[in-house]
């Protein structure tokens, strides 16, 4: 399994659409174990750019604080499970807290302005955390 992250500081970022850059945990399933860790600058921000480059570099799951709709769809159609509402952490404990299901994930976290694309985004989406 490999988990993209979006990141700012270090941290996970509360919109995965204004990241610095992504991490890129590689997970074992079976045993849980982090295999390998790699980072990878943003591209610049453009609509529906995000979910073909995440696909592109292997990625089965996302782990996110916010998203809206459109990127939630773009990314579902691609096969990548949408994990929202993920508090601000570092990006490989958050990988490995999901993986052994002890990961705490709510409601959408996006914290920018409105883009167009409201802020329901993540209410009625079943699976966050798990």
């Amino acid at each position: 399994m490999r988990i993209a992250i979006p990141v700012d500081g270090g941290q996970l970022s509360s919109h995965f659409g204004r990241c610095e850059e992504f991490v890129f945990v590689d997970v074992e399933e079976a045993t849980k174990s982090i295999l390998s860790e790699s980072r990878e600058p943003a591209p610049p921000h453009q609509p529906g750019l995000l979910p073909a480059w995440i696909a592109d570099r292997g990625a089965s799951v996302i782990l996110t604080g916010g998203m809206g709709p459109r990127a939630i769809g773009l990314l579902e159609q691609r096969g990548i499970r949408v994990v929202l509402g993920v508090p601000r952490g570092d990006p490989v404990s958050l990988a490995k807290a999901y993986v052994e299901g002890t990961l705490e994930a709510g409601d959408s976290t996006c914290d920018h302005p409105d883009e167009g694309h409201g802020h329901g985004h993540g209410h009625g989406f079943g699976g966050h955390g798990r």
